[in-house]
This record gives structure tokens, sequence and C-alpha cells, in this order.
């Protein structure tokens, strides 16, 4: 894509799944890249797979960590220049009901997968104002619906919708481009190493939770990333990522309420978390 020659694109997330995928791409595209994560071992392998030159950069660090993350903005600017391209993919899981989950579960993934992205998005602001750049926030069809047993994670990418949407809205006019993407099942590592705060009641183990969302993942990293690049490209304010995702968009605004009925006519005997039809 000519739209990322040259570009400087962040990445956080790079270690794995969608991030890499991003990562690869853009730099087939001739992207300049500043990758991180705090996964090393991870990140270190996508850095190999991009062919690691002096066009990339990459820093391990926590998304809970406000200073890194004020820092790192810092950095990029002074080793690559001003971004063009904030792509804000990391993110955590975990499964378990609000009643059994303690709050510190809560907060830990409010403050990777909200307060992560807020906290790039403040920190790149001035950067991207100035190049007119695209944010790019990941949230997820959790941020249009919610699902018992993930009461975490979509408190957290409900929060990422909102902010993304209100922020598109407030920089209308200034030539910035604000995208809320919205991924349905991909086939990556996130449900596997969801930490389970309480499994489901009714005896369903974790490899049987693995499968259903094995089952679920329909979506190639990479076919996401293509779709994300594409929208982005475009500063569209929201991107839709696999037909399970344009289903539950239409669902959810269809029947505001009533959604939760209608998807699980479309569900089997049991869904993934154990959940009865």
């Amino acid at each position: 894509m000519d739209n990322y020659k040259d570009k400087i694109c962040v990445v956080t997330g790079a270690a794995s799944g969608i991030g890499r995928a991003l990562a690869i791409s853009l730099a087939k595209s001739g992207a300049q890249l500043a990758l991180s994560d705090i996964n090393a071992e991870g990140l270190a392998e996508t850095v190999q797979m991009v062919g690691g030159s002096n066009r990339v950069m990459s820093d391990v660090f926590d998304m809970a960590d406000g200073q890194a993350i004020a820092d790192y903005a810092d950095k990029v600017e002074t080793t690559l220049g001003a971004s063009d391209y904030v792509f804000n993919v990391a993110g955590l899981t975990r499964v378990g009901n609000f009643v059994d989950t303690p709050l510190e579960s809560m907060e830990k993934v409010m403050d990777v997968n909200y307060w992560g992205v807020v906290r790039m998005t403040k920190a790149f602001m001035d950067q991207i104002l100035a190049k007119t750049g695209t944010i790019v926030n990941i949230s997820s069809v959790f941020g249009f619906i919610g699902y018992a047993g993930q009461t975490h994670y979509c408190a957290s990418k409900f929060a990422v919708r909102g902010f993304t949407e209100t922020l598109a809205q407030e920089l209308k006019g200034t030539g910035v481009g604000v995208c809320s993407v919205h991924p349905g099942g991909i086939k990556t590592n996130i449900a596997r190493s969801a930490i389970a705060d309480k499994l489901p009641d009714n005896g369903v183990t974790r490899e049987e939770l693995d499968a259903g969302f094995d089952k679920m993942a329909i979506t190639s990293p990479e076919k996401a990333a293509q779709v994300i690049l594409k929208g982005a490209a475009k500063k569209k304010r929201r991107i839709l990522i696999g037909g399970d995702a344009r289903f539950i968009s239409l669902v959810s605004r269809l029947f505001p309420v009533a959604y939760s009925k209608v998807l699980e006519k479309y569900s089997g005997d049991n869904d993934i978390l154990g959940n009865k039809p």
C-alpha cells in the first residue's frame, strides 16, 4: 500500500497476533516502524520477521506504565520523527463473572485495554496533529455487546469505543483520522493466554473453553491487518473485521435490548463460556 511508504507507524502489541501482522504488512509497504510489547521474546521474533534495520525500532514496556508511554512517544519522535499512524493493538482478556472476579483483575484489564489506549493517544497526539495523521484503536465486537463471563473485557472495549468515537468528533475538521476497530473472532493467542478468574459452574473445562474460542476464530491476523490498513488509509471511523463482526454490529443496532436473545439462537447448545441459550 503506497499510503504507508516512508510513513512512521507506531504499533503496540507487536509481539503476536494482529500487531505482528500489521508490522509485517507495514514493513512490506515501506513504512518506518516503532514496535512495542511487554513480551520481549515475541517482539524480537517480530523484528526478525520484518527484517530489522534502521527503519525499525523496538521497545519493551507495560501499557499500564504511564511514564513509560510518555517517554516512548518522545523517543519515537527523536529517533524516527513525528508519527503518521499510531495503531493501539495491545490488550489482554480474562474469563470470569463479575461476582467472582477480584477487583484487581478488573482494574488490570481496564488499565491495559482502556487506559493504555488513552495514554498512547495522549502521548502521541501532538505528533499526529502536526502530521494530520491517524489514530487506530482496537476495540472489539465486545465493544457492541455484553457477554457473560467477560465483564472486564467488555467494559474495557466499550470504553475504547466510546473514547475513540468521541475523540473523532472533537477532532473533526483537523484532518486527523480516528478509527475504532471491531474485530470478530481472530485466530490469535489472546483467548488461550487469558487468565480464568473463575470457570463456569457447569463443568466446562479450560480445554473446552479454548476449543470454543478456536471455533469462533474465523479470521486470520493477516486478513485482519489488511482490513485495518485499508480502513486506516481512508480514515474510516469504524472498521469491522469479519462477517461475525458485521452480523453482531447489525443485531446490536436492530435489537439494542434483546440482542442477547437473538444471538443465542445462532449459538450451539452451550456457548464458549458455558451459558445456556
